[in-house]
């Protein structure tokens, strides 16, 4: 008899979130590929359109409420914003859950720097093929996708800082 080998749900819950992380590509360079236009409310009720941003470079996080890394990486992202927003670059933090009031709850615990938008349809996450949290695509002047990080752990911001201060000094 072939019988199925069962873990306890924390235990499976573990064992999935080794999985993703073990299988995530942390980080890759992209072709020159447009960055899908988008449009989205921030959490202080602004429409942000990413075009607006044309000249600037844009790092955009995908993130969530309850995913460990995420909330490990906003100050760091948030340090970033505010170091280089003078020289043309901004951070876009994008919210991908359905109810954002935990996102507005954390967010009041845990203030940043730089936009939260509210992807409440998963539109925007959908063009950007999300798959993994947080995911971070780093946008070039042109409004090209130049690089894409899917997941985090630490040390990646020093790759975050690198690649910034090149596509700022292009």
């Amino acid at each position: 008899m072939n019988r199925m080998f069962r873990l306890p749900l924390p235990a499976m819950i573990a064992v999935l979130a080794v999985m993703v992380v073990l299988s995530t590509d942390v980080s890759s360079g992209l072709e020159q590929t447009a960055a899908p236009d988008f449009t989205l409310k921030s959490t202080d009720g602004k429409n942000i359109r990413l075009s607006e941003y044309r000249g600037d470079v844009v790092l955009i996080n995908f993130w969530a409420s309850w995913c460990g890394p995420c909330l490990q990486e906003m100050p760091i992202l948030s340090d970033l914003h505010k170091r280089y927003q003078s020289l043309g670059f901004t951070v876009l933090g994008v919210n991908v859950e359905e109810n954002s009031s935990d996102a507005r709850r954390l967010l009041g615990k845990m203030p940043v720097s730089f936009p939260v938008l509210l992807d409440n349809t998963s539109a925007v996450s959908k063009q950007y093929d999300v798959v993994a949290m947080p995911s971070t695509v780093i946008v070039d002047r042109n409004g090209n996708m130049r690089y894409l990080h899917k997941g985090y752990k630490p040390g990646l911001e020093d790759v975050y800082l690198q690649q910034v201060r090149e596509l700022i000094r292009e």
